[in-house]
């Protein structure tokens, strides 16, 4: 029996996951939360687990093989880009990776079999790559891998995908568009001003899994009032499709003085989606939420997004 309801992967495997000291997304990311998290004694309130390694079958539930070729042979040197220049290649990259999908696909595994309620992987949430491409930070898309396996693996009926980063989930909304069993609820700042440019509040999913997709676009600047008031579609939006599992995206930099985008949350905007989620879990999924860390560019912000984050599932 597991002595808490929540568990937060933390080790130094996880942390490799990014592109060097110099780069928005390097490897302090990691070692600032799990400061934060145990100066604010969360590690009392919560399990930690180390990260979890898996095979490129995994990563193939959601990328293609010859993308994993490609990640694998440009991992042995670092060099060059993986995508038109977004994301670098790093020495290595390959086993990070394989530890980000990992502790995804562990965490999943960890609430399936009752183990735990909640769970939170701060080095996940990479949105934006692609099935057979790197895009925007995110080497491989451990989002889609969960889904794969949530639906494919445990044969779920419904999965919810959550985000409040900053900029759009476009590898996720776009490889499940047509699939019903997706429902996709992601506030992000508007397209026609950050990174990935879509988003579109008309988006609202294809064919069979038209009205299953939600987009709220927000503008630059927006604060936590309009938030508040935002979130309340997402809330009713999920209460109408009743998941029965849902994974939750928390990226960092949505709050206010991230150096790369415009948002102007505070944590507050974090801890109100986490309780409302666990809530909504409670209702529908057996508590079953499974949070993972995304974006964040502002050390003090993650600090202060992730553990309000993971303090309030351990609540």
């Amino acid at each position: 029996m597991t002595s808490h309801s929540c568990c937060v992967y933390l080790g130094d495997k996880l942390a490799a996951y990014g592109f060097g000291n110099d780069h928005p997304f390097g490897p302090q990311r990691h070692h600032v939360f799990e400061r934060a998290l145990r100066e604010q004694a969360l590690d009392k309130k919560t399990d930690i687990l180390t990260p979890v390694t898996t095979g490129r079958e995994t990563l193939e539930l959601f990328h293609t093989a010859e993308y994993i070729d490609k990640v694998i042979e440009q991992s042995k040197f670092g060099v060059g880009y993986l995508d038109n220049g977004d994301t670098p290649a790093f020495s290595g990259m390959y086993e990070a990776v394989r530890h980000v999908a990992g502790s995804v696909a562990d965490a999943i595994d960890q609430l399936m079999n009752g183990y735990y309620k909640h769970a939170f992987v701060p080095i996940a949430g990479l949105h934006h790559a692609r099935r057979d491409t790197a895009a925007g930070f995110c080497v491989v898309n451990d989002c889609g891998i969960a889904i794969e396996i949530l639906l494919n693996r445990y044969e779920l009926k419904r999965v919810a995908y959550v985000d409040i980063d900053a900029h759009h989930g476009d590898g996720v909304f776009y490889s499940f568009e047509d699939d019903p069993r997706l429902i996709f609820a992601d506030m992000h700042e508007d397209g026609r001003f950050l990174y990935p440019g879509t988003g579109a509040i008309t988006e609202t999913g294809k064919g069979p899994a038209a009205g299953t997709k939600l987009n709220i676009p927000m503008p630059p600047r927006s604060n936590d009032e309009l938030f508040f008031k935002m979130w309340s579609h997402v809330e009713s939006f999920l209460e109408k499709h009743q998941p029965q599992f849902i994974l939750f995206q928390c990226g960092a930099d949505s709050i206010a003085a991230d150096p790369i985008t415009d948002m102007e949350y505070s944590e507050k905007a974090h801890t109100h989606a986490a309780k409302s989620l666990s809530e909504i879990a409670e209702r529908y999924c057996g508590g079953k939420l499974l949070a993972m860390g995304g974006g964040g560019y502002n050390h003090d912000n993650i600090a202060k997004a992730w553990t309000a984050v993971l303090d309030t599932l351990t609540d």
